[in-house]
């Protein structure tokens, strides 16, 4: 059954998606990547992800996960990866001799922001600086993602949550802990 689209869902998914862009333009800024901030994300809005997002938005969480369960895959994800090199899955190439190749800084480091700003909007007032970290917990082992950068982003959202986002989410912290993991890929 095909789901209709709801003018209310068309005002709240626009919100919810711009309010998300304004947080990771935020949070990318203090890591000076003032241009990936501003052009995170722009596919949201092309008709493949917008429609299929307001059909299944239900506000608490991506309705990508919604779509999922129930069609079995989503075309809006299926777009959306394929055009934001800040998920890892873009990133991904069976065939190729590294299947997983470690993304470079400044996609690396929007994709910190990204993760950020989407635990802060899709849990409002519950989101702690503890939540991160669990979150990816869960997300870690399911995610096709380079084992370095894996540990870079453990190491990273453990250090949220001790000391928060505002002591760690630095230039220079991002940085040192790329190069630590990474090397100077």
């Amino acid at each position: 059954m095909k789901r209709k689209i709801k003018f209310k869902n068309i005002v709240k998914h626009f919100i919810l998606i711009t309010k998300h862009r304004w947080l990771v333009f935020k949070l990318c800024c203090r890591l000076r990547l003032f241009w990936r901030g501003l052009v995170h994300d722009l596919s949201k809005y092309s008709p493949t992800e917008f429609l299929e997002s307001v059909r299944y938005y239900e506000g608490n969480r991506s309705p990508i996960v919604s779509t999922k369960q129930d069609k079995g895959y989503s075309e809006a994800w299926l777009h959306h990866k394929g055009r934001n090199k800040h998920h890892s899955e873009y990133w991904v190439d069976r065939n190729a001799p590294e299947q997983t190749p470690i993304m470079p800084y400044v996609y690396t480091a929007e994709m910190i922001c990204d993760k950020l700003a989407a635990g802060i909007t899709y849990q409002g007032k519950n989101w702690n600086k503890e939540y991160p970290l669990t979150y990816w917990k869960k997300e870690r082992e399911k995610l096709l993602i380079n084992e370095k950068l894996k540990d870079m982003l453990t190491d990273f959202f453990t250090q949220v949550s001790i000391d928060g986002i505002n002591k760690v989410l630095t230039k220079k912290n991002v940085q040192e802990l790329y190069k630590k993991y990474c090397g100077n890929s």
